[in-house]
């Protein structure tokens, strides 16, 4: 495990590294979620291993530290990932990133280019999402205010996402989850698939089949972006389906792969 203070509070970042070759491959996790947990297996897959990677936690979640005075705004996130990496000295890194991980993937490689060569996005964000009370993930827990989720709501959302999920989540600060959520449903300015749409590097957005067809697929293909389906998967194709989501990262992360 390796850490790097991320905050002029010296709050640390900390993920789980393995040695290897450069480029250096950067896993970034979805909300509720941490990297080593979700990506472990696939990382050291043969097909994927024998790069440096790091399997690297979002700062309020996982092992990394949880401060509540941080806004978790998506470009607050990108930001501190980035001095973890400069600290790390990691640059033109692959970055593989789900879900709302990948919405931080964006920014992050906008606002920090020199940090990111390729991205490959995991069934990411790319809207603003509504929220709706009831539901499981970001759009539920958005649904509260902050200080109706820390007095309690929380147990609700909880009991929504289920035991698997929650074995995760409950690694989260309290604020850091729920204003990550509200956050991630509001979107960046401008939104996620415009700057997705802008960035100039070779871009791969997996997703599973039975979601075909991808909204916006075609402007996405037309500015460069791989879209790729991976069958027999849901929103967490590295979990549900490793060989086909390790196929489909090979591939994009294959040296002939130009965008």
């Amino acid at each position: 495990m390796r850490n790097a203070v991320v905050t002029p509070e010296g709050d640390r970042i900390r993920w789980a590294e393995l040695p290897g070759e450069e480029p250096v491959r950067v896993y970034l996790h979805g909300l509720g979620a941490t990297s080593p947990a979700y990506f472990a297996e696939t990382a050291a897959h043969p097909r994927l291993a024998g790069h440096r990677s790091l399997l690297l936690d979002l700062l309020g979640f996982g092992i990394s530290d949880r401060p509540a005075g941080f806004p978790y705004t998506l470009e607050a996130h990108a930001d501190a990932v980035a001095e973890a990496l400069r600290a790390a000295g990691v640059s033109a890194a692959d970055v593989i990133a789900h879900s709302m991980g990948g919405s931080v993937a964006i920014l992050l490689a906008a606002r920090h280019p020199d940090l990111v060569a390729r991205l490959v996005l995991i069934d990411a964000n790319l809207d603003p999402i509504t929220p709706e009370r009831g539901r499981p993930g970001s759009g539920g827990i958005a649904a509260l205010s902050e200080e109706e989720f820390l007095s309690g709501g929380w147990e609700r959302i909880r009991d929504a996402a289920g035991a698997h999920w929650w074995s995760t989540m409950r690694l989260a600060g309290l604020e850091a989850l729920h204003r990550s959520a509200v956050h991630l449903t509001r979107g960046s300015e401008p939104v996620m698939r415009e700057v997705l749409l802008k960035l100039a590097i070779p871009r791969t957005y997996l997703l599973p089949e039975a979601d075909v067809p991808l909204p916006g697929a075609g402007e996405l293909t037309a500015a460069g972006v791989r879209v790729v389906p991976v069958p027999d998967c849901g929103h967490n194709i590295m979990l549900d389906n490793p060989e086909g989501y390790v196929r489909a990262v090979a591939a994009a992360l294959a040296p002939q792969v130009t965008g």
